[in-house]
């Protein structure tokens, strides 16, 4: 790793554009390293990545002089993107196994990253003002003593167990099946629409259980209350029809375009080394979505706090 000040960073990238500097960077054994040219990155729904995506962005750009090119797409159809060249790079992967097999294993397109030091967790939750006032609600198998607080004009006559976005990693169905729950699954059709959903349950007294995960900057406002369900051994989720455990806790990853890693980009190195924290993330999450920065705003302003941290993940020279 290197330890240049940023100033330093830019004159040498400026200096090395132009052909006047003797300095290049140096590629891995057997790897010829090459300018960093256009890296395309995928945007899933959900702020969290987006602020992985500003933090990431913002260094390719200023630090390496990369064109960014960000590409809102689904979670499978970012590993999609990934076989047909669309895409170079996933910055938060949530397990996944069976695209791992498909397109690291089978057709060898991708290949992981590393962590990214984010801990996942998805889950059932309710607001706050619920867990004081019903302590035992937050025992799964009292949830059907309370299906009635939870019925809504779109939940048929079951208690509305409320989902994000339709596109997010989810066995809810299954579980409300399989847990033989009497409730059924309603989404909120987007992250903000969830939020929406919780803030206005815990200021109105409203009962309200939905999905929910961590990380994601809400947490940090509203002590949302995990319900836990049957505890999590690996393989209880194997079969999306039979599961009848909670969700897997997730060490997020990263994974990149096969031929992106091996091109020798000093971009796929970046990508490999950002590592940072819960904390870190809904930090620049927060200031997406409260605050109402733009992206790069975001981004820079974390930067600047944390000097230390980011220059860890630049190539080595």
């Amino acid at each position: 790793m290197r330890a240049r000040t940023a100033a330093a960073l830019v004159s040498v990238l400026a200096l090395t554009a132009c052909g006047n500097s003797s300095e290049a960077i140096v590629a891995p054994p057997g790897v010829e390293r090459t300018p960093c040219g256009t890296v395309s990155i995928a945007v899933n729904p959900w702020v969290g990545y987006a602020a992985n995506v500003a933090v990431v962005s913002y260094l390719l750009k200023q630090e390496l002089g990369c064109t960014v090119v960000e590409k809102d797409l689904t979670e499978d159809a970012s590993w999609e993107g990934l076989a047909s060249g669309e895409v170079d790079a996933i910055l938060e992967n949530w397990g996944h196994d069976d695209l791992k097999k498909t397109y690291i294993d089978d057709k060898k397109v991708a290949v992981e990253q590393g962590l990214t030091g984010n801990k996942g967790v998805i889950g059932w939750y309710v607001p706050p003002w619920m867990a004081k006032e019903y302590p035992d609600i937050t025992k799964w198998k009292n949830l059907n003593k309370y299906a009635d607080e939870f019925k809504t004009s779109k939940s048929d006559g079951k208690g509305q167990l409320l989902g994000g976005d339709p596109s997010f990693v989810t066995n809810d169905a299954a579980l409300i099946k399989n847990l033989k729950l009497d409730f059924t699954v309603v989404y909120a059709g987007s992250e903000d629409a969830l939020i929406a959903e919780f803030q206005r349950a815990e200021k109105q007294k409203k009962p309200l259980i939905g999905y929910f995960y961590t990380p994601q900057w809400l947490l940090s406002e509203i002590k949302l209350v995990h319900i836990p369900l049957p505890i999590y051994k690996p393989g209880c989720d194997a079969d999306p029809k039979t599961v009848a455990c909670d969700y897997q806790p997730y060490d997020l990853d990263k994974i990149a375009r096969k031929a992106f890693v091996d091109s020798g980009s000093p971009a796929a190195d970046l990508i490999k080394n950002f590592r940072w924290t819960n904390d870190d993330q809904n930090e620049v999450a927060r200031d997406i979505t409260v605050r109402k920065l733009s992206r790069d705003d975001a981004a820079k302003r974390w930067l600047d706090a944390n000097r230390a941290t980011w220059q860890e993940w630049l190539p080595a020279r």
